[in-house]
């Protein structure tokens, strides 16, 4: 399991590549964890492999930290088995070096989360396992 990935992020380019990691991936409304007395949040995904030799996902974690407020749009919250698509991850600048990082999901659901600074881990938390499906995208 050496080729697992591990990305930290610590500004908008770095977050910008493990938006790209994340791309596609899914999760269940439940995968997603608010720790406000910690200042965190932290979502499980399922997360296709770009970086592999294709045909794979993994299971992995994103915890973002420094969080000061966290909003759902299009979310439902006490659906926790719904599954949901991440379409992308963006940091929009606040006083610096805070903002809000949005996470996008298909359908149209957001998560929006106020950080005092970029401060987000992404890392594998499992083995690969093989899938039939490559994510596709309409143009």
């Amino acid at each position: 399991m050496s080729d697992l990935l591990h990305l930290l992020a610590e500004d908008a380019e770095d977050l910008a590549v493990i938006s790209a990691a994340l791309q596609d991936a899914v999760a269940r409304i439940g995968d997603i964890t608010v720790e406000r007395r910690a200042r965190r949040v932290t979502v499980s995904f399922n997360r296709y492999r770009w970086e592999g030799k294709g045909g794979e996902r993994v299971r992995s974690a994103l915890q973002i930290g420094s969080v000061l407020g966290v909003q759902a749009r299009n979310l439902r919250r006490g659906a926790k088995a719904a599954v949901i698509e991440l379409l992308t991850l963006e940091f929009e600048p606040g006083d610096p070096p805070g903002g809000t990082i949005t996470l996008s999901f298909a359908g149209g659901g957001d998560l929006r989360i106020a950080v005092e600074c970029i401060d987000a881990v992404l890392a594998d938390i499992s083995a690969p396992w093989p899938t039939p499906r490559t994510p596709t995208h309409q143009t």
